[in-house]
C-alpha cells in the first residue's frame, strides 16, 4: 500500500494539544495493526531544541541516535512504544542549512534559489523519504506553530504541495483548533474555529477533520455550527473534550468514529480484527488511572520547576512506574534555589533530582542530596543529580570542603566533576554534548545488578561532564560504590550507598525509555522503595 500521510496543523494559539492529536490518530493506526511513525516540523530557527530553555519550550527529549529533540517526540514514543529517530524533528534551520549547502555545491545549476520551489522541495523530500526508507503504512506530520505564522507558511505551503502531488487518496488534513466557554455553563463559541480554518483555507488547505478543543463535550449544535462555516462534515468536527489522561484521548477520538472516517477517506476497507490489540492498551490506560486513592508522594528538587514541562519525560516515568506497583504518584516540584528548609523533604516517600545544567540552584540539591543520605530517604539523581550527589557525598563523607564540579566553579582544589576529555576543544553549544543511546557494564552484586537483572544495558545520554576518575578509590573506601560503567570503564553511570534504603544516582537519562506499560526499571524500583514507608 502506497504511504498515506496525515498533517496535523493548528489554530488560534499554541499549546492546544496537537501533539496529543497527532499520537492519539498514530495510535489508534497503530492498534489497527498499521505500520506507523510521526514528524514533528518545528518552525523555529534553532538547528535543533538542545540550546532552547526547557522553562520557555518544555524539556528536550534525546533520541537513541543522539538527536536533541522537541519534547513532542516524546510523546510518539510513549504512545507508540517505538524509538524515533532524530530525521522526525525537522525545524526551520535544518532545512534552510541543506538548500544552503546545496546552492555553494552549485546543485542547482545557476538557479535563482527561492522558498518556493527550493525550501518546499526540501521539505518535501524529508517527508517522503522517511516514509520510504521505513516503508510506512501511514506517516502522521505534526506541523508546530499556529496558523498565520510567518515561520510557518513554508511548512504549510509543502504540505499543501504534497496533497496535490500525493492525491488526495493519499492525504488527510487534522486541524486542531479552540472552542472556548466564557464560564462552566456558557455557550461554546465557535468564531476562533470559524477564523482559524479560514486563514488555513486562504492559504490553499481545506481540513478533512477538525479537532476541537474544549473543557466539556462539544455539543452537536455547536459541531452543527463549526460544520457549517468551515466546510467539514458534522460527523468529522471531533470533540477534544479535557480527559484525566491524555491516553485516554485514543478512545475519545475512536469513539466519535475517526477510524471509519480516516479509512473511507483513504479508501480502505476490511481492516483486521484488533480486539486484542485493544485489550492490552485499555488495561494500560485503566492502569495510568485507577489508583488514586493510593498515593506515594514524591518531591523533585530541581532548576526549572516553574514550568512542569521541563521535567515531562520525568513526570512521565514516575507515573508509569506508579501505576505498574498499583499505585498513584503525587510530585511536589521544588525549586532547588529558593529551598532552604531541608526538613520540609521529611514528609516526602522519595527524592528525585532530574538533570540540569549550570551553578544557579545547584547548592540546593547538594544539600538536598545529603539530606536524604543522612535521613535514610530514598533518593534518585539523575545527571546532573548523580554528579551533585558524588559532590555532596565528597564534601559530608569524604571531607573535601572545596569539592565541586569544573562547570559550576573553574578553580577548584577537588573537582570530582570534570569536563568530558573529548570537550575541551569544542567551542559550540549546540550538538556537542554526550548524545544519545550507550551500552552501559553493570557490576555483579550491586544493586544496579538487581535492579536491572542484567550486566548490560542501553541508555541515553546528554552530557558534557563527568566523575572524575582520580576520586573513585576514596568514594569506594568510604561506602559509596560505582556500580556501572561505560566505554571500557572510563565513564562512572551509576552510584550506589548500599547501606542506604535507596540512593541511585545514573548519569543517563533513564526517564527517555519509560513508556507506559513498560516503565524503566531504575524509577520503578525508586517508587517501590518511596512507598514502603
Amino acid at each position: 500500500m502506497h504511504t498515506k500521510f496525515i498533517f496535523v496543523t493548528g489554530g488560534v494559539m499554541s499549546g492546544l494539544g496537537k501533539g496529543v492529536t497527532t499520537s492519539s490518530i498514530a495510535k489508534l493506526l497503530q492498534l489497527a495493526d498499521q505500520k506507523v511513525s510521526c514528524i514533528k516540523i518545528d518552525p523555529y530557527l534553532n538547528y535543533d531544541a538542545g540550546t532552547m530553555n526547557p522553562i520557555a519550550h518544555g524539556e528536550v527529549f534525546v533520541t537513541d541516535d543522539g538527536g536533541e529533540c522537541d519534547m513532542d517526540i516524546g510523546n510518539y514514543e510513549r504512545f507508540l512504544n517505538q524509538s524515533i529517530p532524530k530525521s522526525h524533528n525537522i525545524t526551520t534551520a535544518q532545512v534552510y542549512s541543506a538548500v544552503t549547502d546545496a546552492e555553494r555545491r552549485g546543485e542547482y545549476l545557476g538557479a535563482c534559489v527561492q522558498i518556493i520551489p527550493h525550501i518546499t522541495d526540501e521539505i518535501k523530500n524529508r517527508v517522503t523519504k522517511i516514509a520510504d526508507d521505513e516503508k510506512l503504512d501511514f506517516l502522521i506530520i505534526e506541523c508546530g506553530g499556529t496558523v498565520g505564522d510567518i515561520e510557518s507558511l513554508p511548512f504549510l505551503e509543502a504540505l499543501r504541495q504534497l496533497r496535490v502531488e500525493q492525491g488526495p487518496q493519499n492525504v488527510i488534513f487534522v486541524h486542531v483548533t479552540l472552542a472556548p466557554s466564557l464560564d462552566v455553563v456558557g455557550e461554546q463559541k465557535t468564531k476562533p474555529t470559524q477564523h482559524s480554518v479560514q486563514e488555513l483555507r486562504r492559504i490553499g488547505i481545506q481540513p478533512d477533520f477538525l479537532a476541537v478543543r474544549c473543557t466539556l463535550p462539544l455539543e452537536e449544535k455547536t459541531k452543527t455550527k463549526i460544520a457549517m462555516f468551515t466546510n467539514v462534515m458534522p460527523k468529522d468536527v471531533l470533540s477534544c473534550h479535557d480527559a484525566k489522561s491524555i491516553f485516554e484521548v485514543p478512545q475519545i477520538l475512536y469513539d466519535q468514529g475517526i477510524m471509519d472516517s480516516i479509512f473511507t477517506k483513504f479508501g480502505i476497507v476490511g481492516m483486521l480484527n484488533t480486539s486484542s490489540n485493544w485489550d492490552k492498551w485499555n488495561k494500560i490506560t485503566a492502569d495510568m488511572l485507577n489508583h488514586e486513592n493510593n498515593k506515594i508522594k514524591i518531591a523533585m528538587v530541581g532548576k526549572y520547576v516553574t514550568l512542569s514541562d521541563s521535567y515531562v519525560s520525568v513526570n512521565h516515568a514516575l507515573r508509569h512506574s506508579s501505576a505498574s506497583l498499583g499505585r498513584s504518584v503525587e510530585i511536589d516540584w521544588i525549586d532547588s534555589e529558593s529551598i532552604t528548609d531541608y526538613g520540609i523533604l521529611s514528609k516526602y516517600g522519595g527524592i528525585l533530582v532530574p538533570g540540569g545544567f549550570g551553578t544557579r540552584g545547584s547548592e540546593g540539591i547538594i544539600q538536598t542530596a545529603n539530606f536524604a543520605r543522612e535521613k535514610n530517604i530514598p533518593y534518585l539523581g539523575i545527571c546532573f543529580g548523580f554528579q551533585l550527589a558524588a559532590i555532596s557525598f565528597g564534601r559530608n563523607v569524604l571531607n573535601l570542603q572545596d569539592a565541586n564540579s569544573t562547570e559550576i566553579k573553574k578553580d577548584l582544589k577537588y573537582p570530582l566533576v570534570d569536563l568530558l576529555p573529548e570537550q575541551k576543544d569544542i567551542s559550540d553549544m549546540g550538538g556537542s554534548l554526550r548524545l544519545g543511546a550507550n551500552d552501559i557494564i553493570i557490576k555483579d552484586s550491586t544493586r544496579a545488578y538487581d535492579i536491572y537483572h542484567t550486566s548490560r544495558i542501553n541508555k541515553r545520554h546528554r552530557h558534557r561532564y563527568e566523575i572524575n576518575s582520580k576520586y573513585i578509590p576514596e568514594f569506594e573506601k568510604n561506602g559509596l560504590v560505582f556500580s556501572a560503567y561505560s566505554d571500557g570503564g572510563k565513564r562512572m553511570e551509576i552510584l550506589e550507598i548500599p547501606s542506604h534504603r535507596f540512593y541511585l544516582g545514573v548519569q543517563f537519562h533513564p526517564e527517555f525509555n519509560s513508556r507506559p506499560g513498560f516503565p524503566e526499571k531504575a524509577f520503578t524500583a525508586f517508587v517501590k522503595a518511596s512507598s514502603e514507608t
